[in-house]
């Protein structure tokens, strides 16, 4: 563990002073690269530093035990100040342990999430703008930004899908388990027999990628512009300022309605694509999409159910890490919190302990 934290230490000294070079200052997207794996070492190697710190206070504490003789006052002072320190290390031993698990490199992003109606017809687009209300309400109590991006509703008010932006430091880092299959279990607005239905919600939740970290040449693009639909008023529906960007080598397409503005419609189209590919590339590229995954406390196939919403029983159980919490409705307004530290913690613990 030591050896791995003193090259990590090397490497943070070469980074900082590479920063500081103008020659690399001058390239911008260079410097940034350097900066974020400099900025990503900085609390590992700070803490390993005050370990250094403390394990030399404790060699001096040691000798400074060995020159008392038999003076008994100071004897026991120096026992208490070496064991005191004894702890202090422990801990900091404890932290790095933690500090070395590798760390996601997409946490401190921002994050595009997508959803989609499965089975189910209208129920599962009614419970889709349930579920897409709940993650903007946990935004609002966190206070970070959210911005849609396309929203394809339904006659009855539900969507088909939906894709919007939360941005914040860390916002991914908080979401990210919330990938997969979530099951609703309720008797439906359309039901006139009072019968319990199951339908089922697809969430994907992306890291913002930059065009730092994917390159995207603009002849590989396909772009249409077509009138939008849904709500959004008149100017929306008689302009074409919708896009819809192909990227031609992956068939991968994105769209934007949102804004009446074709350029805004664009610039977070294009934010959807670069986080696809970003996705993509790390699956292809480095096979770490579906490392992530299986990291997420499961599989993190969206195939898997990982949650059902049982509203009779008012109920909502996460089936990876099986908590259940039996206050629906704070959980539907955005009251999530309790359950995301509990699926952090688990996978913090499943590192910990090797089971990949």
């Amino acid at each position: 563990m030591f050896d791995k934290l003193d090259l990590l230490k090397e490497r943070y000294d070469f980074l900082s002073e590479e920063v500081a070079k103008p020659e690399v200052i001058s390239d911008r997207s260079g410097w940034k690269k350097l900066a974020v794996e400099r900025s990503a070492l900085a609390e590992t190697v700070e803490k390993y530093e005050e370990y250094l710190k403390l394990k030399a206070e404790k060699e001096q504490c040691g000798e400074l035990l060995k020159s008392v003789g038999d003076d008994a006052e100071l004897c026991s002072e120096a026992e208490a100040e070496c064991a005191e320190l004894d702890k202090k290390i422990q801990a900091a031993i404890g932290e790095l342990k933690i500090l070395l698990v590798p760390k996601d490199p997409s946490d401190d992003k921002n994050v595009i999430i997508e959803i989609r109606a499965g089975a189910g017809g209208d129920e599962a687009g009614l419970f889709g703008t349930e579920l897409m209300r709940m993650y903007k309400r946990f935004a609002e109590r966190m206070r970070w930004k959210v911005e849609d991006i396309d929203i394809n509703e339904t006659e009855l008010g539900g969507i088909k899908e939906a894709t919007f932006m939360i941005s914040s430091k860390g916002a991914y880092s908080k979401l990210k388990f919330e990938s997969g299959v979530h099951r609703v279990q309720r008797v439906p607005a359309t039901e006139s027999q009072g019968r319990v239905h199951t339908s089922t919600v697809t969430v994907a939740v992306l890291p913002e990628a930059t065009d730092v970290e994917v390159e995207i040449n603009e002849k590989d693009l396909k772009i249409d512009t077509y009138r939008s639909s849904g709500a959004g008023g008149q100017h929306v529906n008689k302009t074409e300022s919708a896009i819809r960007i192909t990227h031609i080598p992956t068939n991968t397409v994105v769209t934007c309605q949102d804004e009446k503005s074709q350029i805004k419609n664009r610039e977070r189209a294009m934010k959807v694509l670069y986080s696809r590919l970003y996705e993509l590339q790390q699956e292809n590229a480095e096979k770490e999409y579906s490392e992530k995954r299986r990291s997420q406390v499961g599989t993190g196939d969206r195939s898997e159910k990982i949650r059902t919403y049982n509203f009779p029983q008012g109920r909502v159980t996460d089936h990876r890490i099986n908590l259940s919490v039996f206050s629906i409705d704070a959980f539907m307004d955005g009251d999530i919190s309790a359950m995301l530290e509990a699926l952090a913690v688990a996978d913090k613990n499943q590192r910990l302990n090797g089971e990949e």
